[in-house]
């Protein structure tokens, strides 16, 4: 292990000064500033003891549209400057598809060195979901996915496109830097209060020869600088079995980049679906970025219909990042109270409308 990782700590440099925290927020588009309005209705009503200042950048499908751009080099600086970021979803069926994901999601994730996209995955008492589980608590993990590096770095290119010989390549580039950061925050993450001193290892080691035999190596040598901390592996296919019969063997999950991708949508089906699903793009010594995961979801757009609780996650998250866990825990009481009340976790079928759902949270937040 090398020593940057072997002393890297998670500092608290926000909101440095006594100054106000900074927060960019990028609404979006779709049902995005429905959710995430929602949202900064929920952190007016736990910001105790701490100031915010909310940047609004107008960045997505609509910006896009009217000027062609994605993330000018301007937009990128002051999201820079912020000290955390609350993405509502961005993407319409407008917009030819990977333009908005590449050049502003992806764009983002590697300027800002988001290296670790982190999903906990959580079911709550009472949540009704697609498969039956023995207990309230047997869905409590977290996902630590890569995030700069696979399959979405773009390598790769076309030989004879669009004649019947053509060849596709997709590279996955992974480097030991990378995967050995990555595993460092996962262990990391196992040591801390809450959790079971777990880490898993998914991949598809007798396939993926190369990148899977880099990952095990360094999670190998990981172990032994935390003796505390039990490790297991699962090939991805088998891991997917098992969230669906065993979710309670998983503590702390990591895995690349695409496997990843894969693996926390199955994680939102045990969970309740995506309407209750948050992630973080962390970076640990930077400016992370955090979002509701299921996207914009047109169909549901200005019908106030949407549930919000996935992006109250998010805040959530944001929350713990920036070291205001009280307020985040009165967040996490308003969520366990909201879904108490509610029929269901998907839009349209939750008994309540976008914002009652939020009224509910605000209400449990002082529970």
């Amino acid at each position: 292990m090398s020593a940057a990782v072997a002393t890297e700590t998670r500092p608290r440099r926000l909101g440095a000064g006594g100054r106000p925290y900074r927060i960019g927020v990028i609404p979006g588009d779709g049902t995005g500033p429905e959710v995430v309005g929602e949202a900064l209705r929920v952190l007016d009503t736990v910001r105790e003891g701490f100031e915010v200042e909310l940047e609004h950048f107008d960045l997505g499908a609509e910006r896009y549209l009217r000027t062609g751009e994605t993330l000018p080099d301007e937009e990128l600086v002051r999201l820079a400057g912020c000290d955390a970021i609350l993405l509502g979803a961005v993407g319409d069926p407008r917009v030819p598809p990977g333009v908005l994901e590449r050049e502003l999601l992806l764009r983002i994730r590697f300027e800002l060195d988001q290296y670790v996209n982190l999903r906990p995955i959580v079911r709550y008492p009472g949540v009704k979901t697609l498969v039956p589980h023995h207990a309230d608590t047997d869905v409590d993990m977290v996902v630590v996915r890569e995030n700069s590096e696979g399959l979405y770095t773009g390598g790769g290119g076309f030989h004879r496109k669009g004649t019947p010989q053509e060849v596709a390549v997709q590279e996955s580039i992974n480097t030991h830097h990378g995967v050995e950061r990555l595993v460092w925050y996962a262990f990391d993450l196992a040591m801390r209060p809450g959790r079971r001193r777990k880490v898993t290892l998914v991949h598809k080691t007798n396939v993926l020869t190369y990148a899977g035999d880099l990952y095990q190596r360094v999670v190998d040598e990981m172990a032994s600088a935390f003796p505390d901390v039990e490790t297991d592996y699962a090939h991805v296919d088998a891991a997917c079995l098992y969230l669906i019969e065993d979710p309670s063997r998983f503590d702390v999950i990591v895995t690349d980049n695409m496997f990843g991708d894969i693996v926390t949508d199955l994680g939102a089906v045990i969970q309740g679906g995506l309407g209750i699903a948050a992630g973080g793009n962390i970076n640990p010594q930077g400016i992370s970025m955090f979002e509701p995961i299921g996207g914009t979801a047109p169909s549901e757009t200005g019908r106030k219909t949407i549930n919000p609780l996935a992006a109250i996650g998010a805040l959530m998250l944001l929350l713990h990042e920036l070291g205001q866990d009280a307020a985040a825990d009165r967040v996490d009481r308003g969520i366990r109270f909201a879904v108490s009340k509610m029929t269901s976790m998907r839009a349209g079928e939750m008994g309540f409308s976008t914002g009652e759902v939020g009224d509910l949270v605000i209400e449990g937040t002082s529970a």
